[in-house]
């Protein structure tokens, strides 16, 4: 029988390849080198190819593509169940492939464009950056205290430090120089961040979901007699980053299902009929869900002129359980509204603003 289905196991030179026929029994079982790959797959006849989707996946799924076959892409964690125990090596990892692409309940990831990884790039540059600056934000902190020089938290209050280095005339010179090199390199970090964030709101503005999920503090003032708000806590950089990132909402059924990828809901330890729910999986998405989370922590601290309905439930549910929790349980909210306006292709729409909206008028 000819083939129908070939799981292969992707790594930077060496790649392995299994393939099966239409009752599922192996016809070939092969390990090709990268320059083999392309040859081989350009001889077989059109099939459904099956690969992890990790790095470097979504490029060779759409060069496979442009060869006629139909590519899947599956996630790490869900072709693991099948890999036999005891036998973790490449042929064992393609003939997983094969055997989770053949369950009717399997979910497969939607295949990235070059320009949406383009973003995603930006992206995670973006995230490596403000992680640069925040260690050299640390460094300069600890080396000023090592000489008695301390100021509140913040990062905004990194020039008071510098002024107070500045000013110490018994700071000792070889440290002086230690941290003026430091804040050196700190400013052409805010530079480079700037540069990318900026290459962001750009995408923002331009791509007609990340539109939809964000608004800018200025149209949000001109369309607030129609009560055209933003999403709480969502900016240009976290809707691009969603735009980006899931190229089709459709695969989640419900705001659940796209919470849930987001690992913001509950791990649930249930049996004999109890249900225990613990702390959020924190699967999926880590930059996604961190953006939510932080953009969520900033609502809460405002959430006294906080003006909808979802500012008076913020409210409440902080009378009954601690600010941590409730910074996650809005997470989840924002991702489900998230969810609803790409599905459904609206605009945010916030409740409880009739009346902000007169006073503006007025």
């Amino acid at each position: 029988m000819s083939i129908t289905m070939i799981g292969l196991d992707t790594a930077k030179s060496v790649f392995q390849v299994h393939a099966v026929d239409g009752t599922g029994k192996p016809v070939i079982r092969r390990k090709l080198s990268r320059a083999e790959l392309i040859p081989f797959f350009e001889k077989q006849e059109a099939c459904i190819v099956v690969m992890e989707a990790c790095g470097a996946a979504h490029h060779w799924a759409r060069l496979l593509t442009s060869l006629g076959h139909q590519v899947k892409l599956i996630a790490p964690e869900a072709v693991r169940p099948f890999v036999k125990k005891g036998k973790k090596n490449d042929a064992a990892d393609a003939a997983a492939l094969c055997e989770a692409a053949s369950r009717p309940d399997m979910k497969f990831v939607p295949m990235k464009t070059a320009e949406q990884q383009a973003i995603l790039a930006l992206h995670s540059a973006r995230s490596l950056l403000v992680k640069q600056q925040t260690m050299l934000v640390n460094a300069m902190r600890g080396l000023a205290t090592e000489f008695g020089l301390t100021v509140p938290k913040g990062i905004n209050r990194l020039g008071e430090l510098t002024a107070l280095v500045g000013a110490d005339e018994a700071f000792p010179e070889t440290a002086r120089g230690v941290f003026t090199e430091l804040h050196e390199r700190y400013d052409s970090l805010v530079e480079s961040i700037d540069t990318t964030e900026t290459k962001i709101v750009a995408h923002a503005r331009s791509d007609e979901t990340a539109r939809r999920l964000a608004t800018s503090a200025a149209d949000a003032f001109r369309h607030i007699g129609s009560l055209r708000d933003p999403i709480p806590g969502i900016g240009p950089i976290t809707a691009s980053l969603i735009a980006a990132t899931v190229a089709d909402i459709s695969v989640f059924k419900s705001a659940r299902h796209f919470a849930a990828w987001l690992g913001l809901v509950p791990r649930q330890y249930s049996t004999g009929g109890k249900t225990r729910l613990g702390r959020i999986t924190k699967t999926g998405n880590r930059e996604i869900r961190r953006l939510l989370v932080l953009g969520a922590t900033s609502m809460v601290f405002r959430a006294e002129q906080w003006n909808s309905v979802a500012g008076a439930w913020t409210r409440g549910v902080l009378q009954r359980r601690p600010v941590r929790l409730v910074t996650v349980a809005l997470a989840n909210k924002m991702a489900r509204i998230a969810w609803a306006l790409m599905t459904r292709q609206e605009v945010y729409q916030a409740k409880g603003r009739i009346a902000a909206a007169a006073e503006v008028a007025a």
